[in-house]
């Protein structure tokens, strides 16, 4: 029977590829992950009266939560709205109008978002791991899963180091938004994390987990033949 480690590898692969899918299908594809939220929120004593927005944003664009407005106790929403699916994005005129901001216009460039790509390529890669992992599962006398064993401890430790590197863009993304934005509004617009960035995080974790399990399953195999 084969033992219950050899699956260990294969299972944390899947895991890190399913939270890296996730992450790069993130906000304007699945409404409930993202990076970051900006929130602005007004109010005023004159027939008390409210009004609080949010807008979204994740790997390919963003999305507005639409304007609640609060007037002697009536509520009234208006609609939300995503941006298109695109590589690089900016704090756009819609952005800063569902804001009420204006100064934060081009708060941050195409070019620093379009980094974002990488996540579509790691969790590629994560997906060709998971799959060579998936032939160690094979057994033989002729140790034919020592190829794949070595194969999943390499790209494993390469997916892990990927993952890390993709970590670090979404933080220094989001604390250069979370920057520039208190700057420029004197912190009257409330930034939030996002889950997208702590999901993202437990990947590296799983990858190097992965490669170390191939690794283990490997040398185990040559300790029972010699």
């Amino acid at each position: 029977m084969f033992p219950p480690f050899g699956l260990l590898a294969p299972a944390f692969l899947a895991i890190a590829f399913l939270l890296l899918l996730l992450v790069t299908l993130s906000i304007p594809i699945i409404k409930t992950i993202f990076l970051f939220r900006l929130t602005a929120d007004a109010s005023s004593s004159l027939l008390d009266s409210s009004a609080s927005t949010s807008v979204k944003f994740g790997v390919w664009g963003y999305c507005t939560s639409g304007i609640d407005v609060s007037i002697v106790g009536v509520s009234r929403d208006t609609a939300a709205a995503c941006s298109k699916r695109h590589l690089g994005y900016t704090f756009d005129q819609t952005v800063a109008s569902v804001l009420h901001a204006t100064e934060i216009e081009n708060a941050i460039s195409k070019t620093l978002t379009a980094v974002l790509a990488l996540h579509p390529v790691v969790t590629g890669l994560t997906f060709g791991t998971l799959l060579i992992s998936l032939f160690m599962l094979r057994r033989g006398s002729n140790g034919t899963s020592r190829l794949p064993s070595l194969l999943a401890l390499g790209f494993g430790l390469i997916t892990a180091f990927l993952a890390t590197v993709v970590f670090l863009i979404d933080v220094i993304l989001v604390a250069v938004v979370h920057h520039r934005v208190h700057k420029d509004t004197d912190g009257v617009i409330d930034l939030k994390w996002g889950n997208a960035v702590w999901m993202t995080l437990a990947c590296p974790n799983v990858g190097a987990c992965a490669g170390v399990c191939g690794g283990n399953k490997r040398r185990t195999r040559a300790d029972e033949k010699y």
